[in-house]
């Protein structure tokens, strides 16, 4: 198929590639879907869909392979302190996440697409190729051409279009490193876990230990490395430690740290800040363009929504589909992004404010107190968030929020880059109810 031209090229076949893909498909237009990988394929995640996902590839009509639904969340402070974090239904999206291996989910995902017509290659998008001065799509290491009047960067935090298209600083980019393994214990409750190294000496991330669907636990770590790429290799080697703490806590039994499989890293690029989410006709979605929560690392709500935006921005905005899609991105993700990547940059590297905050928020009373709203804005949920108590601490820590950081670098990235004002953001997304 050397020299193919379709009118969309979509590089990577995970979440969002394989939801763009499919979009596209069904609009009619003629979609590549370039991954570098064989399905099926594994991805380092922890391996929970959350309920914006969830409704949305509902409303796609794509079934979801054998998964387990979890609803509440337990936060283990560095104290050993437990909240309990309730989950909620809202207007616009279920009161639930669901726990899927990653094999399985990308599968059922880049099946979807190609049923519905996007043609597949499995190669690695290698040399650019420009046309009229844009990009216009890669020479692939399997020797084929493959162009499109679009691209669509969905290759993942190290993304190829990304840096092929000059829509990235890698010195601003906010880094994270993850690492998970399997253990060979069911768990009912997913837990978080704010870990102490050393008293008073916070981990620059979280741990977790997740339910699976095959009776296993997903555990692992996060690390928040700002533009230090070296630093991730602390999460692998702080693994083993934090496997023999999630023992002391009584969350693994005895053993099921050694029966742990291989662990899998991935890097993360979290709060879009250092990546322009297009320009052109190239556009980035999911961890290319930095869709990844800040706070708690979620990314695959943020990759489904974004590739819809983008390929319904393709087939119905035509040459200004990057100025709409950048606005449906802030409409969707602004001013949350915003807060929470700010925060994120004043926190890491200060292991005592963020010991600190860990112990508050876990506090006997103050823990209990914050537990809905707290729900709510660490999982972006506030826009559709049924009314009551939860949704007005969110809502109110929306609005502080945006005053404590109105003035900071990242703030000043944003409206750069993608201007919340050009949105129209939802009034009720920092209205109290």
């Amino acid at each position: 198929m050397a020299g193919t031209r379709f009118d969309a090229v979509v590089v990577g076949a995970g979440p969002a590639g394989s939801v763009a893909a499919l979009v596209l498909a069904r609009g009619g237009a003629r979609v590549a879907l370039v991954d570098k990988a064989v399905f099926p394929r594994d991805k380092a995640c922890g391996d929970l869909v959350g309920p914006r996902a969830l409704q949305l590839l509902g409303d796609l009509g794509v079934g979801l392979p054998p998964s387990v639904d979890v609803g509440d969340l337990v936060v283990i402070g560095p104290s050993g302190r437990r909240v309990r974090l309730p989950s909620f239904e809202g207007r616009s999206y279920p009161g639930h996440a669901t726990a899927v291996t990653r094999t399985a989910f990308d599968t059922a995902l880049r099946d979807a697409a190609l049923e519905a017509g996007a043609v597949p290659f499995e190669a690695r998008a290698d040399t650019p190729l420009e046309r009229h001065g844009r990009l216009d799509g890669f020479t692939t290491d399997g020797g084929d051409l493959v162009r499109g009047d679009f691209v669509i960067g969905a290759d993942g935090a190290t993304s190829r279009v990304a840096s092929a298209a000059g829509l990235v600083d890698g010195e601003r980019v906010l880094w994270g490193f993850a690492v998970r393994a399997y253990v060979d214990q069911p768990v009912e409750l997913p837990a978080i876990v704010l870990w102490e190294q050393a008293r008073w000496r916070a981990f620059p991330g979280y741990g977790w230990i997740f339910p699976g669907p095959d009776g296993r636990a997903n555990v692992g770590i996060g690390i928040g490395t700002r533009s230090d790429r070296q630093a991730g290799a602390r999460a692998v080697r702080a693994l083993p430690r934090f496997l023999d703490h999630l023992g002391t806590l009584g969350l693994l039994g005895s053993g099921a740290a050694a029966s742990s499989g291989r662990p899998l890293g991935g890097w993360l690029k979290m709060g879009m800040v250092g990546t322009a989410p297009a320009r052109g006709r190239t556009l980035l979605v999911g961890d290319a363009a930095g869709l990844v929560n800040p706070l708690q690392g979620e990314g695959i709500a943020q990759a489904t929504a974004s590739g819809r935006s983008a390929a319904e921005a393709v087939l119905t905005q035509g040459a200004a589909a990057s100025t709409h899609y950048r606005r449906a991105l802030a409409a969707a993700h602004l001013p949350y992004q915003r807060i929470t990547a700010a925060a994120h940059t004043a926190l890491v590297g200060r292991p005592r404010a963020v010991a600190g905050l860990g112990r508050l928020l876990t506090a006997p009373v103050v823990g209990p107190a914050l537990a809905g709203g707290w729900a709510v804005f660490w999982n972006e949920l506030l826009d559709g968030a049924p009314p009551g108590g939860a949704r007005s601490v969110a809502a109110l820590a929306t609005q502080v929020g945006a005053v404590l950081t109105a003035g900071t670098a990242v703030a000043r990235w944003f409206e750069a880059t993608v201007p919340e004002r050009s949105a129209r953001v939802r009034a009720d997304q920092s209205a109290p109810a």
